[in-house]
């Protein structure tokens, strides 16, 4: 059976999991909650005249790797509205061919190795202020708990003061932070920071 939650205006989302036809709606969800940043690079990975955005959607669409629908629950209400996309953090070596922008990124991923990383977390505008970003954040514990990992963790810019008050809310605490590389990006912020809820 479907699991349901009521928002406090008597919406109901649907939560399951996601399926390659939900590739287009996964990358814009993605892109809003990177503030651009997955835009910036997949418009640097598109081949003369390709669309940047396909470029998403393809990547959305692999059976492997950390953004794959494979590793994505959406809340469908209508339609998709709310999506959480993540997977345990496991060892491994630094690899010395990873583009700059990402090296804070697995400098903090380092240090919450056994834990269940919430890569993404997105609604849409539209759907915000109804709980839905809890309810996804208590959908990671419950995935961290059943595959046995030591607790769930995010990475956030310091300036999306926004984010940073709900996941204080449900329990993450700020534990570290690397400064952001923003080559050609114009994102908000200095600093990403890592936090965890054991």
């Amino acid at each position: 059976m479907p699991e349901k939650a009521h928002s406090d205006e008597g919406l109901t989302a649907e939560a399951r999991p996601a399926t390659k036809e939900d590739a287009a709606i996964l990358a814009k969800l993605v892109n809003m909650a990177g503030d651009g940043l997955p835009l910036y690079l997949w418009t640097k990975l598109a081949e003369d005249g390709e669309d940047p955005w396909e470029v998403g959607r393809q990547r959305a669409q692999r059976e492997e790797g950390s953004f794959s629908y494979r590793n994505a629950v959406v809340l469908e209400h209508g339609k998709v509205i709310a999506c959480l996309i993540g997977y345990p953090i496991v060892p491994s070596l630094p690899d010395p061919d990873t583009p700059a922008m990402f090296v804070p990124f697995n400098m903090l991923e380092a240090l919450a190795v056994g834990s269940w990383y919430v890569n993404v977390m997105a609604t849409l505008p539209e759907a915000r202020a109804r709980g839905y970003g809890s309810r996804l954040l208590a959908m990671a514990d419950t995935i961290a708990e059943a595959t046995g990992c030591t607790g769930t963790s995010l990475i956030v810019s310091d300036a999306n003061t926004t984010a940073r008050h709900l996941y204080e809310s449900v329990g993450y605490r700020a534990i570290a932070a690397e400064p952001m590389v923003k080559e050609g990006w114009a994102g908000e912020g200095e600093n990403w920071v890592l936090m965890v809820k054991p």
